[in-house]
């Protein structure tokens, strides 16, 4: 058996933990690794005790057709980013590095999958230096942190990723 690469190693782990997503719409795994460390993981789910829009049956962006990566004030979850990051204290995360995965309910990777903007703030307040996201079971994309502060998304109005 061929050992498995370490960057898809931890990208394994987000996919697993992608599985316990409760949204309907897809299934996002986050894993925070820090000095070759798992610090924290977190899936998209509704806060705690509230319902899931599994177990609702419904999720109110898709039925306002409203598209990815835009209205996440509507969305009942709290995005995998957002929970790896609560789940981990600051100081563990400073200069970590975040591995995203995304899911289709079909069980098929999402299409140039990447953080929203609010998952982009937080994980620059965060520390963490390196968003790693998936593309396939093998290929992945690297993304230096630093990037999105130096091109701040947020001053040309554009929505969605």
């Amino acid at each position: 058996m061929d050992r498995r690469d370490k960057i898809n190693y931890y990208l394994d782990l987000a996919e697993a933990v992608a599985h316990r997503s409760t949204c309907l719409r897809r299934y996002y795994g986050a894993v925070v690794v820090n000095n070759d460390q798992v610090i924290s993981t977190g899936y998209s789910g509704a806060p705690r005790g509230r319902k899931n829009c599994c177990d609702l049956g419904r999720c109110i962006r898709d039925e306002m057709n409203i598209p990815r990566g835009e209205r996440y004030e509507l969305c009942r979850s709290v995005l995998a980013e957002a929970n790896a990051i609560i789940a981990a204290s600051r100081n563990d995360m400073m200069g970590g590095t975040m591995y995203l995965v995304g899911l289709n309910p079909d069980g098929s990777y999402v299409e140039d999958a990447n953080c929203c903007s609010m998952c982009k703030r937080l994980v620059i307040n965060s520390g963490i230096e390196h968003v790693i996201i998936r593309d396939d079971k093998d290929e992945y994309r690297i993304v230096n942190v630093k990037r999105w502060i130096e091109n701040d998304d947020s001053l040309d109005g554009s929505f969605g990723y």
